[in-house]
Protein backbone atom coordinates (compact mmCIF):
# COMPACT_ATOMS: atom_id res chain seq x y z
CA UNK A 1 0.00 0.00 0.00
CA UNK A 2 1.56 3.22 -1.13
CA UNK A 3 0.67 5.86 1.42
CA UNK A 4 4.25 6.36 2.75
CA UNK A 5 4.90 10.26 2.94
CA UNK A 6 1.32 10.94 2.49
CA UNK A 7 -0.28 13.88 5.20
CA UNK A 8 -3.95 12.60 6.35
CA UNK A 9 -6.56 14.23 8.69
CA UNK A 10 -8.38 11.97 11.05
CA UNK A 11 -11.26 13.26 12.27
CA UNK A 12 -12.63 11.27 15.49
CA UNK A 13 -9.18 10.46 15.57
CA UNK A 14 -8.66 9.53 19.14
CA UNK A 15 -10.52 6.39 20.00
CA UNK A 16 -12.68 3.57 18.48
CA UNK A 17 -12.38 2.65 14.63
CA UNK A 18 -10.71 6.65 13.94
CA UNK A 19 -8.08 5.50 16.12
CA UNK A 20 -7.37 1.74 14.36
CA UNK A 21 -8.00 4.08 10.97
CA UNK A 22 -5.44 6.61 12.32
CA UNK A 23 -2.75 3.06 13.45
CA UNK A 24 -2.90 1.36 10.30
CA UNK A 25 -2.37 4.49 8.09
CA UNK A 26 0.52 5.06 10.19
CA UNK A 27 1.94 1.81 10.38
CA UNK A 28 2.27 2.25 6.46
CA UNK A 29 4.62 5.62 6.68
CA UNK A 30 1.78 8.12 6.62
CA UNK A 31 2.00 10.86 8.67
CA UNK A 32 -1.27 11.47 10.78
CA UNK A 33 -3.29 14.44 11.90
CA UNK A 34 -5.67 13.33 15.00
CA UNK A 35 -8.36 15.74 15.43
CA UNK A 36 -10.54 15.31 18.14
CA UNK A 37 -13.22 17.03 20.54
CA UNK A 38 -12.91 16.63 24.17
CA UNK A 39 -10.59 14.05 25.05
CA UNK A 40 -6.75 15.21 24.68
CA UNK A 41 -5.28 12.70 26.68
CA UNK A 42 -6.69 10.06 24.68
CA UNK A 43 -5.78 11.71 21.25
CA UNK A 44 -2.18 12.17 22.57
CA UNK A 45 -1.79 8.58 23.56
CA UNK A 46 -2.61 7.97 19.62
CA UNK A 47 0.01 10.40 18.87
CA UNK A 48 2.64 9.07 21.10
CA UNK A 49 2.23 5.41 19.54
CA UNK A 50 2.00 6.91 15.85
CA UNK A 51 5.59 8.67 16.95
CA UNK A 52 7.05 5.40 17.54
CA UNK A 53 6.65 4.21 14.34
CA UNK A 54 8.97 6.52 13.26
CA UNK A 55 6.59 9.44 11.32
CA UNK A 56 4.95 12.77 12.41
CA UNK A 57 1.67 13.09 13.87
CA UNK A 58 -0.35 15.87 16.00
CA UNK A 59 -3.13 15.98 17.88
CA UNK A 60 -6.00 18.94 16.91
CA UNK A 61 -8.71 20.26 18.66
CA UNK A 62 -11.94 21.27 16.70
CA UNK A 63 -15.71 20.57 17.10
CA UNK A 64 -16.07 19.65 13.57
CA UNK A 65 -19.91 20.77 13.62
CA UNK A 66 -19.24 24.50 13.95
CA UNK A 67 -17.41 25.26 10.50
CA UNK A 68 -15.13 28.19 11.96
CA UNK A 69 -13.76 25.23 13.98
CA UNK A 70 -13.67 22.83 11.01
CA UNK A 71 -11.60 25.54 8.89
CA UNK A 72 -9.30 26.30 11.31
CA UNK A 73 -8.76 22.55 11.71
CA UNK A 74 -7.49 22.36 8.27
CA UNK A 75 -5.36 25.66 8.30
CA UNK A 76 -3.94 24.56 11.46
CA UNK A 77 -2.79 21.26 9.83
CA UNK A 78 -1.69 23.09 7.10
CA UNK A 79 0.75 24.70 9.75
CA UNK A 80 1.92 21.55 10.52
CA UNK A 81 2.15 19.93 6.89
CA UNK A 82 2.01 22.37 3.67
CA UNK A 83 0.21 19.55 2.10
CA UNK A 84 -2.91 17.68 3.08
CA UNK A 85 -3.13 14.36 0.80
CA UNK A 86 -5.89 12.71 2.33
CA UNK A 87 -8.99 13.72 4.46
CA UNK A 88 -10.73 10.71 6.30
CA UNK A 89 -14.11 11.85 8.02
CA UNK A 90 -14.85 9.51 10.89
CA UNK A 91 -16.23 11.67 14.08
CA UNK A 92 -19.42 10.79 14.75
CA UNK A 93 -21.94 9.97 17.17
CA UNK A 94 -25.29 7.90 18.26
CA UNK A 95 -28.16 9.29 20.21
CA UNK A 96 -30.83 6.03 20.00
CA UNK A 97 -34.30 6.12 20.80
CA UNK A 98 -37.75 5.38 18.76
CA UNK A 99 -38.79 8.10 17.07
CA UNK A 100 -41.50 8.94 19.68
CA UNK A 101 -39.12 9.21 22.27
CA UNK A 102 -36.32 10.93 20.42
CA UNK A 103 -35.75 14.35 21.20
CA UNK A 104 -35.10 16.89 18.87
CA UNK A 105 -31.71 17.97 19.85
CA UNK A 106 -31.24 13.88 19.81
CA UNK A 107 -31.80 14.54 16.29
CA UNK A 108 -29.72 17.43 15.67
CA UNK A 109 -26.73 16.25 17.44
CA UNK A 110 -26.51 13.54 14.74
CA UNK A 111 -27.16 15.72 12.16
CA UNK A 112 -24.77 18.28 13.22
CA UNK A 113 -21.57 16.02 14.25
CA UNK A 114 -21.92 12.52 11.69
CA UNK A 115 -23.49 14.85 8.18
CA UNK A 116 -22.75 18.47 8.65
CA UNK A 117 -19.70 17.83 10.43
CA UNK A 118 -18.47 16.06 7.11
CA UNK A 119 -19.75 18.89 5.10
CA UNK A 120 -17.68 21.42 7.18
CA UNK A 121 -14.65 19.85 6.87
CA UNK A 122 -14.81 18.81 3.47
CA UNK A 123 -15.69 21.97 2.24
CA UNK A 124 -12.52 23.88 4.40
CA UNK A 125 -10.39 21.69 2.43
CA UNK A 126 -11.95 20.62 -0.99
CA UNK A 127 -10.53 23.93 -2.18
CA UNK A 128 -6.82 23.41 -1.05
CA UNK A 129 -7.22 20.02 -2.84
CA UNK A 130 -8.40 21.42 -6.37
CA UNK A 131 -5.39 23.86 -6.24
CA UNK A 132 -3.08 21.16 -5.55
CA UNK A 133 -5.13 19.01 -8.41
CA UNK A 134 -4.89 15.84 -6.45
CA UNK A 135 -6.23 14.75 -2.92
CA UNK A 136 -8.69 11.46 -1.48
CA UNK A 137 -11.62 11.94 0.66
CA UNK A 138 -12.57 8.83 2.43
CA UNK A 139 -16.08 9.22 4.06
CA UNK A 140 -17.00 7.23 7.28
CA UNK A 141 -21.23 5.75 6.97
CA UNK A 142 -22.48 2.86 8.63
CA UNK A 143 -24.51 -0.28 7.30
CA UNK A 144 -27.79 1.40 8.94
CA UNK A 145 -27.45 4.36 6.43
CA UNK A 146 -28.53 1.73 3.55
CA UNK A 147 -30.91 -0.61 5.61
CA UNK A 148 -32.16 1.55 8.22
CA UNK A 149 -32.35 0.58 12.18
CA UNK A 150 -35.39 0.97 14.24
CA UNK A 151 -34.33 2.81 17.00
CA UNK A 152 -31.61 4.77 15.09
CA UNK A 153 -33.60 7.13 12.34
CA UNK A 154 -31.55 10.27 13.74
CA UNK A 155 -28.19 8.07 12.89
CA UNK A 156 -29.13 6.36 9.89
CA UNK A 157 -30.54 9.63 8.19
CA UNK A 158 -27.49 11.26 8.96
CA UNK A 159 -25.30 8.27 7.57
CA UNK A 160 -27.52 8.04 4.84
CA UNK A 161 -27.09 11.95 3.58
CA UNK A 162 -22.98 10.99 4.07
CA UNK A 163 -23.51 8.56 1.08
CA UNK A 164 -25.21 11.04 -0.82
CA UNK A 165 -23.21 13.49 -0.27
CA UNK A 166 -20.43 11.72 -1.47
CA UNK A 167 -21.67 10.50 -4.46
CA UNK A 168 -22.58 13.80 -5.33
CA UNK A 169 -19.09 15.65 -4.18
CA UNK A 170 -17.36 12.83 -6.37
CA UNK A 171 -19.25 14.03 -9.38
CA UNK A 172 -18.06 17.43 -8.97
CA UNK A 173 -14.74 17.46 -8.14
CA UNK A 174 -13.38 14.31 -9.78
CA UNK A 175 -12.03 16.22 -12.88
CA UNK A 176 -9.51 17.67 -10.13
CA UNK A 177 -7.99 14.36 -9.70
CA UNK A 178 -10.02 14.34 -6.39
CA UNK A 179 -11.33 10.47 -5.62
CA UNK A 180 -14.27 10.61 -2.86
CA UNK A 181 -15.31 7.01 -1.65
CA UNK A 182 -17.56 6.19 1.39
CA UNK A 183 -16.95 2.77 3.59
CA UNK A 184 -19.70 1.65 5.52
CA UNK A 185 -18.91 -0.53 8.26
CA UNK A 186 -21.96 -2.96 10.23
CA UNK A 187 -21.46 -4.35 13.75
CA UNK A 188 -17.75 -3.72 14.42
CA UNK A 189 -16.21 -4.50 17.82
CA UNK A 190 -15.80 -1.12 19.68
CA UNK A 191 -16.33 0.16 23.23
CA UNK A 192 -19.38 1.71 21.83
CA UNK A 193 -20.86 -1.73 20.70
CA UNK A 194 -19.31 -3.37 24.08
CA UNK A 195 -21.93 -1.51 25.93
CA UNK A 196 -24.75 -3.52 24.35
CA UNK A 197 -26.18 -6.28 26.03
CA UNK A 198 -25.51 -9.90 25.68
CA UNK A 199 -28.76 -10.64 24.15
CA UNK A 200 -28.87 -7.51 21.67
CA UNK A 201 -25.44 -8.50 20.58
CA UNK A 202 -26.88 -12.61 20.15
CA UNK A 203 -29.66 -11.06 17.94
CA UNK A 204 -27.14 -8.93 15.76
CA UNK A 205 -25.16 -11.92 15.36
CA UNK A 206 -27.86 -13.78 14.07
CA UNK A 207 -28.19 -11.80 11.22
CA UNK A 208 -24.70 -12.23 9.80
CA UNK A 209 -23.83 -14.52 7.29
CA UNK A 210 -19.96 -14.71 8.22
CA UNK A 211 -21.05 -15.31 11.74
CA UNK A 212 -18.59 -13.18 13.67
CA UNK A 213 -18.33 -9.41 14.28
CA UNK A 214 -16.27 -6.99 12.68
CA UNK A 215 -12.87 -5.67 14.30
CA UNK A 216 -12.02 -2.13 14.11
CA UNK A 217 -9.00 -3.75 11.69
CA UNK A 218 -11.52 -4.61 9.17
CA UNK A 219 -12.37 -1.44 8.54
CA UNK A 220 -9.09 0.22 8.76
CA UNK A 221 -7.42 -1.89 6.16
CA UNK A 222 -10.85 -0.65 3.70
CA UNK A 223 -9.76 2.31 4.64
CA UNK A 224 -5.87 1.94 3.33
CA UNK A 225 -7.23 0.37 -0.04
CA UNK A 226 -9.00 3.38 -0.85
CA UNK A 227 -6.09 5.87 0.39
CA UNK A 228 -4.04 4.01 -1.80
CA UNK A 229 -3.20 3.74 -5.81
CA UNK A 230 -4.92 0.44 -5.45
CA UNK A 231 -8.06 2.32 -5.57
CA UNK A 232 -7.27 4.90 -8.36
CA UNK A 233 -9.65 4.39 -10.39
CA UNK A 234 -12.48 4.07 -7.72
CA UNK A 235 -14.63 7.04 -7.06
CA UNK A 236 -17.90 7.45 -5.96
CA UNK A 237 -18.55 4.56 -4.41
CA UNK A 238 -19.68 2.59 -0.97
CA UNK A 239 -17.94 -0.09 0.08
CA UNK A 240 -19.92 -1.99 2.99
CA UNK A 241 -17.74 -3.74 5.47
CA UNK A 242 -20.36 -5.70 7.59
CA UNK A 243 -19.54 -9.60 7.16
CA UNK A 244 -22.83 -9.78 4.94
CA UNK A 245 -25.24 -8.21 7.17
CA UNK A 246 -26.80 -6.02 4.56
CA UNK A 247 -27.39 -8.94 1.90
Amino acid sequence: MNIEGKNIIITGGSRGIGREIALTLAGNGANIIINYSNNKSKALEVVEKIEKMGVQAYAIKADISDFIEADNLIKESLNKFDKIDILVNNAGVTRDNLLMRMSEDDWDTCMEINLKGTFNVTKAIVRKMIKQKEGIIINISSVVGITGNAGQSNYSASKAGIIGFSKSIAKEIGKKNIRVNVVAPGFIKTDMTDKLSDKIQKEYLKGIPLNTFGQANDVANTVLFLASDLSKYITGQTIVVDGGLSI
